[in-house]
């Protein structure tokens, strides 16, 4: 198999950006002025989307967060819990989207976010990553959307939003600015910017697939819902890019994870994930068996399972249920079976639905939503004006802004995103806020991570705070006062809990000019587990 030289190639490909912007955009297709649907290719179509999410998932599960597949799945018959299914068993994947369908149920298509919080609460939704997180703070009473917020959510860049987003697709056919309107909303719930940048890919590649069945100008089509700086996009327009130079999908679902995943080291991260849904999508042309392989051997380390199902709504949108393999659409019998799932051992209430039935009450409400939207219903057919794609607003954020809230006369400089907690277990720290300790993790463990004050002390000014270490980890601390020195030490913890150590730092000598502090996190120490660094009660006194 040819391997792509990526060091050589990626850079000339950043440096081209703004020709390949130019580029791929005469290269998008026009949308149809108008699409006709029928009630029941509408029924079959969203069917395919539950089925085939579903399927994806059971397939390509084995390799989630673990190596890559290197030989052809085509796995007959589907297994859960080492057995053959007979049912499909409840996952993140859609029964976070079931509840959002009960929750359009009960208060109709003006649905908030707020609303859907409650259901999320009613139905105890949340069992892993940001969806866990977000699960945890409606518990305490922080509501949507502050529960997917970067303030209280910690994963809020991971792909939480994006696989509970294949909904708003659905409900938006050939809509695409209504389905992404949906999934910034309501992707809200468990996360936010690159995490609900990939909430409003993934819809919409799934609105257009009922209109469009060219995988690859879906794409072209769908990127531009996305703000230029958005990392979501710019993982997509790369995709296209070095597609466009006639690199196979190996090379760039390489490039993808070499320019993304190191930066978001969690392995259920939106963007390297979304890159390889993209890229799983265009060289999978529609055929679902080509597309779940090419997802399945991507990369080590990704969220194959995930990936898959997204990539299968997509293609279920494009040609509805005789896409997927009947055999293995028979196996599942029309039925999702549960009763809770990883840290929720209890829905409220169990799940026993029929697909089918779910996929007719998804439409029933989709009806109403284009209606609104300026369709018309003529007998049992749908039409739906054309609906050229409109780039949203950017939905930025990055760490430095966490200090704002923790301490705004602080500065926070080259932290990471990290991922403990995200996919993969291990991963040694991820930088986030929990109520009032601020919690850190160098982008470059070289460079280190560095808090930054410029300020004039008085004659008895002291600076004061509270270092901590995460059970079993360490890190070095060293402050600095202009050029010099103040202290150097190890903050560490036993595997017992969290550990803090109070600092008090005499600054008469600087009293009466202006000094530079600084506060450094290392990561470099000997025998020891790197891991976070946690501040509070950092203060000037």
């Amino acid at each position: 198999m040819r391997r792509f030289a990526h060091e050589r190639y990626l850079p000339h490909a950043m440096k081209k950006t703004a020709l390949v912007a130019v580029m791929a955009a005469l290269a998008v297709p026009s949308l149809p002025a108008q699409v006709a649907l029928t009630r029941a290719d509408y029924v079959d179509r969203v069917q395919a989307i539950w089925t085939g999410q579903i399927i994806a998932v059971l397939v390509a599960m084995p390799f989630e967060h673990k190596t890559a597949s290197v030989v052809p799945i085509d796995r007959l018959p589907m297994l859960w819990a080492g057995k053959p299914a007979t049912f499909a068993p409840v996952d993140d994947d859609w029964y976070y989207e079931m509840c959002a369908v009960r929750a359009f149920e009960k208060h109709g298509i003006g649905l908030t976010v707020g609303q859907l919080g409650q259901q999320w609460l009613e139905n105890r939704c949340g069992s892993w990553g940001s969806s866990e997180q977000a699960r945890l703070n409606l518990e305490k009473g922080i509501t949507a959307p502050d529960c997917g917020h970067p303030r209280y959510n910690k994963l809020w860049f991971t792909l939480g939003p994006q696989f509970s987003s294949d909904l708003y697709g659905a409900l938006a056919p050939g809509q695409p600015n209504v389905a992404g309107r949906l999934a910034r909303e309501f992707g809200h719930i468990n996360g936010y910017a690159e995490g609900t940048d990939g909430a409003v890919f993934t819809a919409v590649t799934i609105s257009l697939g009922f209109t469009i069945q060219d995988p690859q100008a879906v794409i072209r089509q769908a990127v531009r819902i996305l703000h230029p700086s958005s990392p979501y996009r710019q993982s997509i327009e790369l995709v296209i890019a070095l597609a466009d130079a006639g690199k196979f999908f190996e090379e760039i679902v390489t490039a993808i994870e070499d320019r993304w995943h190191v930066e978001y080291p969690a392995t259920n991260n939106a963007v390297a994930n979304g890159g390889i849904v993209a890229a799983g999508l265009w060289f999978g042309r529609g055929d679902f068996w080509t597309t779940l392989n090419l997802i399945a051997r991507a990369a080590d380390f990704t969220d194959a399972d995930c990936n898959g199902a997204n990539a299968a709504s997509v293609i279920g949108a494009m040609h509805g249920m005789k896409a997927l393999p009947a055999a293995l659409v028979a196996q599942l019998n029309d039925r999702i079976v549960g009763k809770g799932m990883g840290t929720v051992k209890e829905f409220t209430p169990p799940v026993d639905e029929s697909i089918s039935g779910l996929a007719r009450r998804t439409a029933a409400i989709g009806e109403k939503i284009l209606l609104a939207e300026r369709a018309t219903l003529e007998g049992d057919t749908l039409r739906l004006p054309g609906s050229a794609v409109v780039t949203q607003p950017a939905e930025r954020f990055v760490l430095g802004d966490l200090a704002r809230t923790w301490n705004p006369d602080w500065t926070l400089e080259r932290a990471g995103f990290g991922g403990a907690g995200g996919g993969m277990a291990g991963i040694r720290g991820i930088t986030h806020l929990q109520g009032d300790i601020l919690a850190t993790y160098p982008r470059d463990e070289v460079r280190a991570c560095l808090l930054r004050r410029t300020v004039k002390p008085g004659a008895g000014s002291r600076l004061t705070f509270e270092a901590g270490s995460e059970p079993g980890r360490a890190w070095e601390l060293s402050v600095y006062a202009d050029n010099k020195l103040l202290l150097k030490d190890v903050v560490s913890a036993s595997a017992a809990g969290r550990e803090w150590r109070t600092l008090d730092l005499d600054l008469k000598e600087f009293a009466g000019r202006e000094v530079t502090l600084r506060l450094y996190q290392r990561v470099f120490v000997p025998n020891r587990i790197a891991g976070n660094a946690l501040w509070r009660n950092l203060q000037l006194k």
